[in-house]
């Protein structure tokens, strides 16, 4: 079922949000060669908890951390750990805030140090795909003209997105109907509607595609080893069109 939410439920929703906005503008600053995923861990549980907040994900099926830390050709659901980052790496880090029963959910890219040409394009094509399908959560188009949009402008740049992992609705609980495809056609599946929050979270490869499982039974990386980037907001559509419960600012 498909739940649709209030404005008050939304507002509630932004209020977390803005919680996970600052937790990732924070990370932003840990960001360079020497640290590692788990210092960005304890950090953001740390964080969340003084914002009287908590780390959704942790505990959600099993999964025993606050974030998601997914480097280089990791594509998500990666575990924090105490090996330290190099210059040139890149990180996803993916996490979801409960604020007073309201959720919010966001991941983001970034460069270790100076990255790559290849690493730098790869997280602006992906970033800007999330964009591309932000403008059409719109209220009466259709979930497919979402995975349209990010699908036709990645395969243009000549990368690829992954289709083993996918957006979804969001509230009452983390993952809700319906799901949000990064590909498909236009014109297809659920109908948009005023209420509705679901998250817009391509994940990019500058190989191809397909993903491979970890033997923790959570990481999934890039088949062929290639270099994966992902990009997440929580939106909200709303008469007046998409409402970014989680915008970073000026410089998102």
């Amino acid at each position: 079922m498909i739940t649709l939410k209030s404005r008050r439920e939304i507002d509630e929703m932004k209020r977390a949000g803005e919680i996970l906005v600052a937790t990732h503008k924070e990370i932003k600053k840990l960001i360079k060669p020497g640290i590692t995923s788990w210092d960005i861990e304890v950090f953001t549980e740390e964080f969340l908890r003084k914002q009287g907040a908590t780390p959704e994900q942790k505990g959600f099926e099993g999964y025993e951390f606050a974030t998601c830390a997914s480097i280089n050709d990791e594509i998500c659901h990666g575990f924090p750990r105490k090996k330290m980052l190099n210059e040139g790496d890149i990180i996803t880090v993916d996490m979801v805030v409960n604020f007073h029963g309201a959720l919010a959910d966001s991941a983001w890219t970034y460069g270790v140090g100076q990255v790559s040409p290849e690493a730098e394009r790869l997280m602006e094509v992906t970033r800007k795909s999330m964009y591309l399908g932000i403008e059409q959560a719109q209220v009466g188009n259709r979930i497919g003209d979402i995975g349209h949009a990010i699908q036709t402008y990645v395969e243009a740049e000549k990368l690829a997105v992954v289709r083993e992992f996918i957006g979804h609705g969001v509230g009452p609980t983390l993952h809700e109907k319906p799901e949000v495809p990064h590909f498909g056609a236009a014109g297809k599946g659920p109908r948009l509607k005023e209420g509705m929050v679901i998250t817009i979270e391509p994940m990019v490869n500058t190989g191809g595609w397909k993903a491979k499982m970890d033997d923790n039974g959570w990481t999934a990386r890039t088949a062929d080893g290639s270099l994966s980037a992902q990009y997440e907001h929580t939106i909200a559509i709303t008469a007046d069109g998409p409402e970014i419960l989680t915008y970073q600012g000026e410089n998102d």
